[in-house]
């Protein structure tokens, strides 16, 4: 999962043009409805850990009794793959279905490559979460079809927090300060761990307060971290903070903030699911005290605003099994097949009715709730290039970190962000 997530926000090198025609075309049929699907050969790209062996073997089932033609499913490598997907969209011989990171989707939509969805959105995606479903959809129309998703929850340290006294878990961001509190007082305990940029918190964070990163000035795209809603979101990350010791100019990944949990003598962290499954692998002994929940919002019945990481599923335009491949995705984003996907993979469904198929698995559980609150970056081929090494926005964060006000501290790099947001312009 930290593959793929990592994956869906990086998007270097992409916008190249997918009008020029690439290979011979070997395949000369054409795609006339469900009379011509009989004997046809669909090729789909999903990514590397993202379908069970399962999940495949049932779809590929489904598929096949009711169309009549072969699915061949192809596994692809998040490494360099946004060329490998831009380069094949540009021949006359794509994949029929591609798997693309969510925040993909914009910069290949924004070149031709992919077929456009709104007929598919009408019959089947009446009920799609919209906060997952924004990231498919390019200049107002449906380029894809919402897959799975990710989000950071709290993953906490049973024991510490008992011996604090604290009972429940808070619904409240207020009620997590108070118990963070408590962590520093009665446990010789880290209350949090929380380096000082982790950046897809503090996106989160700006979400939740219903601010972007960028605004539109003219026909171009600026920064907006001068907002004075984003200024109270890093505020909202400086109070977190000030209960860890953390670094404030590393990220989570450096070190990995599992391999500190793991230790023992830290209350949470706020991170991905699959950073459990770290933290256990490097001292077992931590299983037994591992617990979850949603990161809390402002009130208790709204969560805080997550950034939503995950993948949807797009047809190529120059796919000449267009109806095909449409049947192909009524099938797999199906209640029955999407469900099956979210049990098996702890994956947040398309649809806020198939939560239910998370029961059981607790960091899922915990994460589910914010994805009705949750968004993404910008969703703009432009905004690709602000995430390149070295990313201004967590300058932003540690500059704040070390006492500059936010206003003085956006300046700073707001330079940089607008040539960055103009490259593609």
């Amino acid at each position: 999962m930290k593959r793929k997530l990592a994956a869906a926000i990086v998007i270097a090198g992409m916008m190249v043009s997918v009008s020029a025609c690439g290979g011979g075309d070997d395949d000369k049929s054409k795609d006339a409805g469900p009379d011509s699907w009989k004997g046809q050969t669909l090729t789909v790209w999903t990514m590397d850990g993202s379908v069970p062996p399962q999940w495949t073997k049932d779809v590929q089932a489904a598929f096949e009794k009711k169309t009549g033609a072969k699915v061949k499913f192809e596994i692809q490598k998040w490494d360099g793959i946004q060329q490998k997907v831009t380069t094949a969209l540009s021949e006359s011989n794509p994949p029929d279905v591609l798997e693309v990171g969510n925040t993909q989707t914009p910069a290949y939509a924004a070149t031709g490559g992919l077929a456009e969805l709104g007929d598919l959105k009408k019959e089947i995606g009446s009920d799609w979460t919209a906060s997952v479903s924004a990231s498919s959809l390019y200049d107002g129309k449906q380029y894809a079809a919402p897959w799975y998703f990710a989000n950071r929850v709290v993953v906490y340290n049973k024991a510490i927090w008992a011996k604090a006294g604290i009972k429940s878990t808070p619904k409240t961001r207020d009620e997590f300060f108070k118990d963070l509190e408590l962590i520093g007082k009665k446990t010789d305990a880290e209350p949090i761990y929380l380096p000082g940029q982790n950046w897809y918190f503090f996106d989160g964070l700006i979400i939740g307060q219903g601010a972007d990163l960028v605004k539109k000035d003219g026909d171009k795209y600026v920064s907006n971290l001068a907002d004075p809603k984003v200024a109270a979101a890093m505020e909202i990350y400086k109070k977190y903070a000030s209960y860890s010791k953390a670094p404030k100019d590393k990220d989570e990944a450096t070190p990995q903030q599992a391999t500190i949990f793991a230790k023992g003598k830290t209350g949470a962290f706020i991170g991905m699911g699959w950073e459990a499954a770290t933290a256990v692998q490097t001292n077992k002994a931590i299983e037994k005290d591992l617990g979850y929940f949603t990161i809390p919002g402002a009130t208790a019945d709204k969560p805080e605003g997550v950034f939503l990481g995950g993948s949807n599923l797009a047809v190529a335009q120059n796919s000449k099994k267009q109806s095909l491949a449409k049947e192909f995705l009524k099938i797999a984003l199906s209640d029955q097949y999407e469900g099956e996907l979210s049990k098996l993979n702890g994956v947040i469904p398309n649809k806020e009715s198939l939560e239910s198929n998370l029961k059981g698995n607790g960091a899922a559980e915990a994460a589910a709730p914010g994805a009705s609150a949750g968004g993404t970056t910008p969703l703009i081929p432009e905004w690709a290039a602000v995430e390149n090494t070295p990313n201004p926005i967590k300058a932003y964060m540690t500059s704040v970190l070390n006492g500059k006000a936010p206003a003085d501290a956006a300046k700073a790099v707001e330079s940089d962000i607008n040539k960055r947001l103009a490259q593609q312009n």
